[in-house]
């Protein structure tokens, strides 16, 4: 075994009552998860003929192959953020499917370089808090994106940031489909390509991911400065009832 490096440290700066060691025993789920993993998917276009949803449908497909619960929320009809109240049809039905899922697909088109309006739309309505329930902490996301011209991961990389401030648990692998119109045929399927092959991985990795976290999200994400900051508030709280 190993010296320490920093034998007999202290950490005057730290709660060590909220500081919390992981340990492989807290990893493990004690009774796992044994429903069908949840999926729900969302994507960025409301054209007739949009590739987005066509690639959307094609991953919902293969989740739903894999033995998954899949819901996909159809944009037409959302307001613009802060443009209706959060009582509307369309953001009611967006937030609870937010809520039912344990892992999200999010797929947009690229247009002037940046994923589009609809798409950020989505995730906007999204709350990244709702009460004491924070909606897609710990929750697994798998990104991708479609192309009209060459390769690119412009929206990806984006959905990626978002995710990631969503406190999702974005898997390492994504889809971008380039010259999407020649990747489809005129039954809406997408073609044997290289690209199909790499939507079949991402969709089997984010099953896998889920599989492994949706039973420990909730702590995969705890954080030490939150916790020291609930501490402190029911602290506040107590002693201002005491005065």
């Amino acid at each position: 075994m190993s010296e320490s490096l920093f034998p007999g440290a202290t950490f005057p700066a730290l709660r060590a009552d909220l500081f919390d060691v992981p340990t492989p025993q807290r990893l493990t789920a004690p009774a796992p998860s044994q429903h069908r993993p949840r999926f729900l998917m969302l994507y960025g276009s409301l054209r007739e003929r949009s590739y987005s949803r066509l690639l959307t449908f094609e991953a919902a497909r293969l989740l739903e192959a894999m033995g998954a619960e899949v819901r996909v929320f159809d944009p037409s009809g959302l307001p613009l953020p802060d443009d209706a109240p959060d009582t509307h049809t369309k953001v009611q039905e967006l937030r609870a499917l937010a809520a039912w899922s344990e892992g999200m697909v999010w797929c947009s088109p690229e247009r002037h370089g940046a994923m589009t309006g609809v798409m950020k739309a989505q995730i906007d309505w999204i709350p990244l808090s709702s009460g004491a329930v924070r909606p897609t902490q710990g929750k697994t996301l798998a990104v991708m994106q479609v192309s009209g011209g060459s390769q690119s991961f412009n929206a990806v990389n984006q959905m990626r940031v978002l995710g990631r401030w969503m406190r999702m648990l974005t898997i390492p692998n994504q889809s971008s489909v380039a010259k999407a119109f020649a990747e489809f045929g005129d039954d809406g399927r997408m073609k044997p390509s290289a690209f199909y092959d790499r939507v079949v991985d991402v969709m089997e990795e984010l099953f896998k991911f889920t599989l492994l976290t949706r039973d420990l999200g909730p702590y995969l994400v705890d954080r030490y400065s939150e916790r020291k900051e609930s501490a402190e508030e029911l602290s506040r709280r107590v002693n201002q009832r005491a005065l």
